[in-house]
């Protein structure tokens, strides 16, 4: 029988009414917000179902609330005795993962990201770093494009999200540079993307830093599940790796396209995307295909896939 991971949303997948299925036909998914409110002194649940788009675009206010609003998904999932044998999540999404896999309790992860968030956007100043994604070409000729833009400022390599989709980060020109050469060179298409900071970039070095201080103050236990890191692409072997490798994902690429690979070799043949959006889901479904393995995806993110995921799992899908 094949092994199941279930995956989990980073920054960009938020949206106001999140989780809102969940809070109202379960109980547990209710006190997930609650849990997450009474630790960041904040209404999350309020924030979330009527705050604006504008609110929780805010970086400090978006980590907590996708960390929130994916654990309740989840809580609905565990509800029905469903279970997996790998973990993992795109970027913020890793401590998804590791409250999943029974490392971080959530009262803390939820403090945590929202500290994260707060570091990352304090990095940069506003308007001098950027992120651009680009689609259909390949790594070779992008790093090509990235070297000739380098001369206008750091560009780097941000998210191997799929075969098809990269994403870069870096200083404002230099990414700009990047985007238009690029396009140049035969990209399908590159565009800016609307966000704060210059994640997962070398920029973002002192935001590593602070958060390690705060991490290394964070109570890590040992896993119970198997946790694919994003920065390595390799499953965790202690929860002694915990704190180094969320320190080295803020300012280091996100190996998606590897650590999906590397659970389809380990015998996952079924992924399981929780939380809002169905991003990581289209990613999988790309990685397999040019991979040539057939792969069961669900996403749980609303009552109507999540019922879709359960019906699927009693009638013996993977």
């Amino acid at each position: 029988m094949g092994k199941t991971a279930f995956i989990f949303p980073g920054q960009g997948a938020q949206y106001v009414g999140m989780g809102k299925d969940f809070v109202e036909n379960f109980p547990k998914a209710k006190m997930v917000f609650e849990e997450a409110s009474d630790s960041l002194g904040y209404d999350m649940l309020k924030l979330v179902m009527e705050g604006t788009d504008e609110d929780l675009k805010q970086t400090e206010v978006t980590q907590p609330s996708i960390l929130t609003a994916s654990i309740a998904a989840l809580s609905a999932v565990t509800q029905e005795g469903i279970d997996c044998d790998f973990t993992a999540g795109l970027s913020l999404g890793e401590y998804s993962a590791l409250v999943k896999a029974g490392s971080l309790k959530f009262k803390d992860a939820v403090s945590v990201v929202r500290q994260r968030g707060k570091f990352m956007q304090e990095a940069v100043p506003a308007g001098r770093g950027a992120m651009a994604a680009v689609i259909g070409m390949p790594i070779d000729k992008l790093k090509e494009s990235l070297r000739q833009a380098s001369v206008h400022g750091i560009v780097e390599i941000a998210n191997f999200n799929s075969h098809e989709q990269l994403v870069i980060s870096g200083e404002t020109a230099g990414v700009e540079a990047a985007v238009k050469l690029a396009l140049e060179n035969g990209a399908m298409k590159a565009v800016m993307l609307p966000v704060s900071a210059p994640f997962h970039s070398s920029l973002l070095k002192p935001a590593a830093e602070k958060l390690h201080e705060v991490l290394k103050n964070t109570e890590v236990n040992p896993l119970n599940k198997h946790v694919v890191s994003n920065a390595e692409a390799k499953v965790l072997k202690s929860h002694e790796e915990v704190v180094p490798a969320l320190v080295r994902q803020v300012n280091n690429s996100v190996l998606w396209v590897p650590s999906i690979e590397l659970m389809i070799d380990e015998g996952v043949d079924s992924f399981v995307e929780i939380g809002p959006g169905k991003a990581l889901s289209g990613f999988v479904k790309r990685i397999a295909k040019s991979k040539g393995a057939k792969v069961d995806i669900y996403n749980v993110e609303d009552m109507v896939s999540f019922k879709n995921f359960v019906d699927a799992k009693n009638k013996g899908g993977n």
